[in-house]
């Protein structure tokens, strides 16, 4: 009796260990998991307009592939309205009236269009927000790196 008492308390310890989600790091809050990502985007009801390829974590070279979502419109700590979700290698997207990104690899925001003026890394956001998200009000570009 006292070995099944003590098992049932193993199992229930490693069950809540095992369970128990880890903490993302501070520093990289808007950098998300491809699986992240693609929920948010089945899930969300804002209006979404897809650029360059469809999000597929499982296609060839796909480690060099970034998925970047940007939108129009945040409330509080909810980013939507109008989002343009873009999937592909390194290039530099004009975004004129992005309030807020998230992106699955580090991308940099501009305050100017064709990745000029300031330019801050997504990994270092200042406001987060739900879902991954960071506010990011004045951007006008988003440099997508090759890496």
């Amino acid at each position: 009796m006292q070995f099944l008492a003590a098992f049932v308390t193993l199992a229930a310890f490693t069950a809540v260990v095992v369970a128990s989600p880890v903490a993302k790091d501070a520093t990289s809050a808007s950098i998300v998991s491809d699986a992240e990502m693609a929920h948010w985007i089945a899930t969300t009801d804002a209006e979404l307009t897809f650029v360059g390829e469809l999000p597929n974590p499982l296609a060839k070279r796909s480690a060099q592939t970034t998925t970047v979502t940007f939108c129009t419109k945040s409330v509080g700590p909810i980013c939507g309205g109008t989002c343009t979700v873009y999937t592909g290698g390194a290039t530099c997207l004009d975004t004129l009236g992005t309030a807020c990104i998230s992106a699955t690899k580090d991308v940099g925001f501009c305050d100017e269009s064709e990745c000029n003026g300031d330019c801050s890394a997504l990994s270092q956001c200042g406001t987060t927000m739900a879902s991954g998200f960071c506010a990011t009000p004045n951007t006008k570009s988003i440099l997508v790196s090759p890496l």
